[in-house]
């Protein structure tokens, strides 16, 4: 933690070398990533609940307003918001349904992430799994070195499998289908293709874009083999999301992975900064998409008189 606090200062002191032009454009590539799965989602939605209006921007609300509470929570909390949103607005609509939407929207993330981590592997850049604890800033570690917390946590995750199992066993059936409702788009290959992983490998495309002109606005050398070994570490560090975004995780990695190539404090305030930065975006935008589909902020409102009722479909 004390490296990344010192990254973290050695970036507001660099403010001044970043190249703002460069930063500029791996936002725009990161807003075109986010926007372009939006894409993905309403077509696996459409498919689940066919027959049913859904206008766009609801979609696009409620995954940008789920990304924002997922760049400062832990164990991807915007998941739920980006639900809640969509079922307010989806008549008919059930959570086993929309969260199903939300695996096969993974998929192709899933499929792409793993091509990467063999390129990784043959590459010979990850580190082994006695390496893993002693990295600098690592959060895993955090877990051994607090076991108490560890036992709580997984008792209290042990509990809400048993009870959300009991309520499933109860309604089994019903509760099956629903989920299988959710994967419906998987059984037209041809639509699948066309409407969610094409979308997919565009995001991924803006992804990897984004990740090079933030190497460019930190002065680190970019060029796709970095981006992509970027890419590698961002998402092993949000395998497990014990903190909002996989900070620690990722620029222990980081350091390790550019193998003294880029000096360990220029890495971590690149990605400390571009931590920080994506966060302030994310919640900008997330607030406001919140804002603009619930008309409020306040969450006693939300929590309280925002759940009475469901908001008509039509925006």
């Amino acid at each position: 933690m004390e490296r990344i606090l010192h990254a973290l200062r050695v970036f507001f002191e660099q403010l001044a070398a970043v190249g703002w032009r460069a930063l500029a454009i791996a936002f725009l590539f990161h807003v075109a990533k986010v926007v372009v799965r939006t894409r993905a989602w309403r077509n696996i939605l459409l498919a689940a609940y066919p027959g049913v209006r859904l206008p766009w921007r609801t979609v696009l609300g409620a995954y940008v307003a789920g990304v924002g509470v997922n760049a400062i929570t832990p164990a991807r909390g915007g998941d739920v918001v980006k639900l809640y949103l969509v079922r307010r607005r989806l008549p008919g609509s059930a959570y086993p349904t929309l969260g199903a939407t939300l695996v096969v929207e993974t998929l192709f993330d899933f499929l792409v992430a793993g091509a990467l981590f063999l390129w990784a592997l043959e590459q010979g850049v990850l580190p082994g799994l006695d390496v893993v604890p002693r990295l600098p800033s690592v959060d895993w570690s955090w877990l051994l070195r607090h076991p108490r917390v560890a036992e709580i946590g997984g008792a209290v995750l042990l509990v809400a499998l048993v009870v959300v199992g009991a309520l499933a066993a109860r309604k089994a059936i019903a509760f099956k289908r629903r989920v299988a409702r959710g994967f419906a788009i998987l059984g037209d290959r041809r639509r699948y293709v066309r409407e969610v992983a094409s979308w997919q490998a565009l995001s991924w495309g803006f992804r990897l874009a984004s990740v090079y002109w933030f190497l460019r606005a930190f002065g680190i050398e970019a060029s796709l083999h970095n981006a992509l070994l970027v890419q590698v570490v961002q998402s092993l560090s949000t395998l497990l999301p014990f903190t909002p975004g996989g900070i620690g995780t990722e620029q222990g990695l980081l350091v390790y992975v550019f193998g003294g190539k880029v000096t360990a404090t220029h890495l971590l305030s690149f990605s400390v900064g571009v931590h920080v930065a994506l966060v302030v975006v994310n919640v900008v935008l997330g607030a406001a998409a919140l804002g603009l589909m619930l008309r409020t902020l306040r969450w006693r409102r939300l929590v309280g008189g925002g759940t009475s009722g469901r908001e008509p479909v039509s925006d």
